[in-house]
């Protein structure tokens, strides 16, 4: 499949890091692509000014574009609503990652590349040889990890890091997922696209990252977006 890789930055109060996100994606994705790619930033109406930035920057750069919602619900909705328009727009690889630097913006390259020789769904894995996790505390850790095994478990799969945010889709993996029928909003949402890529037959292999906490900024994690995967996530499979 042609087209450019996407890749989607969801956004909601990053004022402090969009501006070095796009920069530091943008310089990764023109070695990986140099042919052309597309970066767009979905802001779910950050009211630090998140936004505004992002358009000052899309006006500079004719590789970037802005989707403005007007609503906060959930990692899931805005990653969908990024996905339609890159796939409408003839997208032929689409990208996802964090916009506070948990994902190094460098291995985008390998990500994409793992797709180029053979991958239907790369996933940025904290959970295999070679991957790993810094400057987290026991809990979340604990968290993370305890949440990518309940859900391999209940699930029946063999990826390592489920509810990773650092992907990289083929076109015809996501066009495969009846988007209308996802239900997760939060932390399960990571899970429950990869599980259906793998009902949907697709091939999925996991690129060892490291992941490092946000420096700038404060976290979207909470107690209630774990507690969506638990219940969610038995759903998946008995649906």
């Amino acid at each position: 499949m042609s087209g450019e890789p996407w890749l989607i930055l969801p956004t909601y109060n990053e004022a402090e890091n969009v501006q070095a996100i796009v920069a530091a994606a943008a310089k990764a994705l023109a070695d990986a692509a140099p042919d052309g790619f597309r970066v767009l930033v979905v802001d779910d109406g950050s009211p630090d000014g998140t936004g505004q930035l992002a358009d000052q920057l899309a006006a500079e750069h004719d590789w970037m574009e802005v989707l403005h919602r007007t609503e906060k619900n959930g990692i899931g909705p805005a990653y969908l609503a990024g996905f339609r328009h890159a796939l409408e727009h003839g997208a032929g690889y689409v990208m996802e990652m964090d916009s506070d630097f948990s994902h190094s913006p460098a291995d985008l390259a390998r990500l994409l590349q793992a797709v180029y020789d053979g991958a239907d769904l790369a996933l940025g894995s904290r959970y295999v040889p070679g991957g790993g996790v810094t400057e987290w505390g026991l809990l979340r850790r604990f968290i993370s990890e305890g949440g990518s095994t309940y859900a391999r478990l209940v699930l029946g799969l063999r990826v390592r890091d489920l509810t990773g945010g650092f992907k990289c889709f083929r076109r015809e993996v996501l066009e495969a997922i009846q988007f209308d029928g996802v239900r997760s909003q939060g932390y399960a949402f990571q899970v429950e696209l990869t599980y259906r890529a793998v009902q949907a037959g697709f091939r999925v292999v996991e690129v060892p990252i490291v992941f490092r906490d946000r420096q700038q900024g404060t976290s979207k994690m909470s107690w209630r977006i774990a507690a969506e995967a638990m219940w969610l996530v038995p759903l998946l499979r008995f649906r």
